[in-house]
């Protein structure tokens, strides 16, 4: 079956009106997208923010085309919409759509990344096998790239790691097969939590890892089930990462190693100054341009506890 899509742009006050016309002229489905260039960075769970201009796409049966057109143009009334337009959408198998998305990347130092369904391009290769679901992190983003390359560095073996924001989990699974004794992950999002622990068992070190909200590993941390670690990774956003600052730093043995990625050129020195009375950070160092797309503008610092 093909389809046929309507697709509205409109301001982001106008959005939740124009999903309810649209569903009730019978869409299947509706995505949402940036009309513009406007990021928006990693919300916290149950928060949905949205682009000052949006482009809304309705999913509709291709019975009725002309049909369609009038639909979005009542809508587009209603709704003060800037573009209205419609397109032809062919069927096709979205699974395998979707899969052909992903790739194996070859980060630093022999180790790789690869979606759950692939073959490793290198078997003898230290492979991560991935599942690219819902949480945030699986590899293909700048920020978790420095801090894979940061791991590569560095002398894992039977350290104690604490990777605050873990996402889909795939900094503490690294961390182990580059061999970290033990990983402590922990994440806002229960979506995060279900995903680290899904991918360990992939990964096959589900034994060595355990993945908490922030309440329950903080009780277990002040419990003492938790020791003090040596080494922190913290990928997540400039606000959070300076307010978490000096409770990371009582999570630390002397002389631990704690690496921070998420930001930006412009917030670099708000963190250095947010963590300089626990820490001392070496050089910056930022996401090397490729072939595809400059990343350039995202940071990493890494350094060690003074305590």
């Amino acid at each position: 079956m093909d389809w046929q899509q309507l697709h509205l742009q409109c301001e982001k006050q106008d959005v939740d009106l124009a999903e309810s016309l649209l569903l009730e002229e019978g869409a299947l489905s509706i995505s949402l997208e940036d009309a513009g260039d406007q990021p928006l960075f990693e919300p916290l769970p149950g928060q949905s923010p949205l682009w000052d201009e949006v482009v809304l796409t309705g999913l509709f049966t291709a019975d009725n085309a002309q049909d369609i057109e009038a639909v979005g143009q009542t809508i587009a009334v209603q709704v003060n919409a800037r573009r209205v337009w419609t397109t032809a959408l062919a069927d096709t198998d979205w699974e395998r759509e979707w899969m052909s998305h992903y790739a194996p990347i070859e980060c630093a130092n022999n180790l790789w990344i690869v979606p759950k369904w692939m073959t490793p391009p290198d078997p003898t290769a230290i492979n991560i096998m991935m599942d690219p679901g819902l949480a945030f992190g699986t590899g293909y983003h700048a920020t978790t790239r420095l801090c894979l390359d940061w791991f590569t560095e560095q002398n894992l073996s039977n350290k104690v790691v604490i990777d605050y924001g873990c996402g889909s989990g795939i900094l503490g699974i690294a961390a182990l097969l580059l061999g970290a004794k033990h990983v402590y992950s922990v994440d806002i999002d229960p979506q995060a939590v279900l995903a680290t622990n899904q991918n360990a068992e992939r990964n096959d070190v589900a034994h060595q890892l355990q993945a908490f909200l922030p309440e329950d590993f903080a009780k277990a941390f002040e419990g003492g089930d938790i020791p003090k670690v040596d080494i922190i990774a913290a990928n997540i956003l400039a606000k959070p990462l300076m307010e978490l600052a000096p409770y990371l730093a009582t999570l630390i043995k002397p002389q631990g190693d704690i690496v921070l990625a998420g930001l930006i050129s412009e917030q670099l020195e708000d963190v250095i100054r947010a963590y300089q009375p626990w820490f001392n950070l070496d050089t910056r160092h930022s996401y090397q341009k490729n072939e595809k797309q400059d990343d350039s503008h995202w940071h990493r610092l890494s350094g060690t506890f003074k305590g």
